[in-house]
């Protein structure tokens, strides 16, 4: 599913003026996480999930701050509507994509999700 971006490490950005990800990179990692997308003009790429209820959207969002926490590397979080939940990975410092949000992104598909049953419409 994510091949091995989930078992590595994300790497200290620092101030060592890097440069964000090409698209070719992009899209090729892209491809390892199913469900994520790629944010306007490729600097970010995103997922949506809708919970099962409330109390499921905190729940894994406390697992991401832990996760992210960890690895030194955050996304933006978004709850609307009470169980929409969407990660943002960007790298800042670089003003696009690193390696560390398809890491990121890699270990939060892995994590157990409580989400609204199929067929589920607004």
């Amino acid at each position: 599913m994510t091949g091995a971006l989930h078992l590595k490490r994300c790497a200290s950005c620092g101030s060592s003026g890097g440069r964000p990800l090409g698209s070719v990179r992009t899209r090729a990692l892209l491809r390892k996480l199913p469900g994520w997308t790629l944010g306007p003009r490729g600097r970010s790429i995103r997922i949506e999930y809708w919970m099962k209820d409330f109390a499921s959207a905190i729940d894994l969002v406390r697992r991401v701050a832990a996760l992210a926490e960890r690895e030194d590397h955050h996304p933006d979080i978004l709850l609307t509507g009470y169980r929409r939940l969407r990660f943002v990975l960007s790298t800042h410092s670089l003003g696009g994509l690193s390696e560390n949000d398809f890491i990121l992104a890699a270990k939060i598909a892995r994590l157990p999700k409580r989400l609204k049953a199929a067929g589920f419409k607004l």
